[in-house]
């Protein structure tokens, strides 16, 4: 029997490295590798050795015999994936093991007297930790793992929805690296703002990996955004993952009806979070003083607002798939306008959209109070924001697309409409993009910076992404060291111990 691959893959693609017969597609070297939204399991290929579920970080590989209820679905979706377009691959008529490994090839090549580099890596998130985990398992660099925060993890820390456990486990594979005899954990300590320098840092280390990810929340650009109760969706699932910049009581949540502008994961995240039972998100690493505020607060209903249609949707099949079978909610779109319907109606069935075949259409009198008895996400498709409406604080979105003009009634707005980077002291930035302005990971006018993760990239793909951005980062280090273009450290690994204890919080 095969194994699938469920909602929580993070496509970092360990699991195609060790598959010995090459049945998980899309692997990096093809196009489709990272805009897909999970990798997939051939099923007439699976020899059922399962090295594939060992190796997955979020455990998210399982026998198809062994998946119960909404993951059932998985296997289908797996088999799909092989169906109508050939991602097979040539199979040989030769030997046991049907795969054509090809001729070895060696991406690095070190010299043999190549001497261990102190690198620091600022960032203990996803992408630094993987350019970590590269320089400890296949160098033998000293690494400086620098965090501004008190507890070390990042975005898995912080960024992931406390519901979703499996996806938190990336941050066991990365655990065992904190302790790494190489490594020296430096926690609370600030590049700038009173902490550490660019130049601090270049003076000490061989090469600094930045790794500080997207931490702005993108705007809407509308009236009324700023008013009390208006906030940043990841702002909110900070909150429920007990982040220290964020206040224990930052959200009240004493309104019927929450209006999330954004259909990202992010957007399904909190309004996931918003609606579940509280009872079902006890056991979880939930913050207490979430949990408490969740089951103080009067939400019934989330209303999840996009300006494009179904079809276009930024949230993942997967993700949307798992709000279906989320106990005791209801999912219901607003068919408000007739394109939505059209659209839903005509998706092929591999098509996000079709998810959504089964799920209830009205269209809904915004006049009413929210949904009394059960809670239910509601999903307006081709509405964009055009002003949020209060005296003191929310009171209303108005929104407005092709079929007309709505005022929604709400008393918290939380925007998911993404993220970009922040300038940081020291290194150039382009404000387009909100990037560090890099050629493959190296940070230009800077010899010895580099960068890694959503600062180098955007603010685009999840966890696994990082796995293959980190080794085109790291491979460029490496070749810079290798050909003597890094700038000799000035000061020891003793001395900035000691500055970093000076500086740190």
């Amino acid at each position: 029997m095969a194994f699938a691959i469920t909602q929580t893959c993070c496509s970092d693609a360990t699991c195609v490295s060790v598959c010995p017969v090459n049945c998980i597609h899309p692997t990096p070297e093809e196009r489709a590798f990272g805009s897909t939204e999970m990798l997939h399991i051939d099923p007439k290929s699976c020899i059922d050795c399962g090295a594939c579920a060992d190796a997955c970080p979020v455990d998210a590989i399982f026998p198809v015999e062994r998946l119960t209820g909404g993951q059932r679905e998985y296997a289908r979706i797996n088999a799909a994936y092989y169906e109508g377009e050939d991602h097979r691959p040539e199979q040989p008529v030769r030997g046991p093991v049907f795969h054509d490994w090809g001729a070895p090839s060696f991406d690095r090549v070190l010299p043999a007297d190549f001497g261990p580099l102190r690198v620091a890596v600022v960032g203990t998130g996803p992408a630094g930790m993987y350019a970590a985990r590269d320089l400890l398992l296949h160098t033998p660099a000293e690494v400086t793992l620098i965090d501004r925060l008190p507890v070390a993890g990042g975005l898995v820390r912080y960024g992931v929805a406390p519901d979703h456990p499996s996806t938190k486990k990336a941050g066991e594979s990365f655990a065992r690296f904190l302790t790494h005899p190489r490594v020296r954990l430096c926690l609370g300590l600030e590049v700038g703002d009173g902490g550490v320098t660019a130049d601090e840092l270049a003076a000490h280390h061989d090469a600094v990996i930045y790794a500080v990810g997207a931490p702005e929340a993108r705007r809407l650009g509308v009236p009324g955004e700023d008013r009390p109760g208006s906030v940043a969706a990841s702002e909110f699932v900070a909150w429920c993952n007990g982040h220290p910049d964020v206040a224990p009581d930052a959200f009240e949540l004493s309104a019927d009806r929450v209006v999330v502008v954004g259909n990202g994961n992010v957007a399904l995240d909190a309004a996931r979070l918003l609606v579940s039972d509280p009872a079902t998100l006890q056991g979880t690493p939930i913050a207490a003083h979430a949990l408490a505020g969740l089951r103080r607060g009067k939400v019934r209903e989330v209303v999840v607002l996009g300006r494009r249609g179904p079809q276009h949707a930024a949230y993942t099949r997967p993700e949307l798939l798992a709000l279906k079978h989320l106990s005791g909610v209801d999912l219901l779109v607003d068919d408000h306008d007739p394109a939505v319907g059209a659209a839903i109606d005509g998706a092929a069935d591999q098509d996000k959209a079709a998810v959504l075949k089964d799920v209830r259409r009205e269209a809904v009198d915004w006049s009413l109070p929210a949904a009394d008895g059960r809670r239910r996400i509601v999903f307006r498709f081709l509405s964009a924001p055009a002003e949020v409406r209060g005296e003191e604080s929310v009171r209303a979105v108005r929104v407005t697309g092709a079929a007309g003009e709505a005022e929604i009634p709400a008393g918290t707005v939380l925007r998911a409409v993404g993220h970009r980077g922040t300038p940081l002291d020291g290194l150039p930035f382009d404000e387009s993009t909100g990037t560090v302005p890099n050629d493959r990971g190296r940070v230009t006018g800077r010899p010895g910076a580099y960068v890694v993760g959503w600062i180098k990239r955007g603010a685009s793909g999840g966890i696994g992404a990082n796995r293959v951005c980190a080794t085109e980062t790291v491979g460029s280090l490496l070749d810079d060291a290798a050909s003597g273009r890094l700038p000799a450290p000035t000061g020891s690994a003793r001395s900035f111990r000691r500055l970093a204890r000076r500086r740190g919080r």
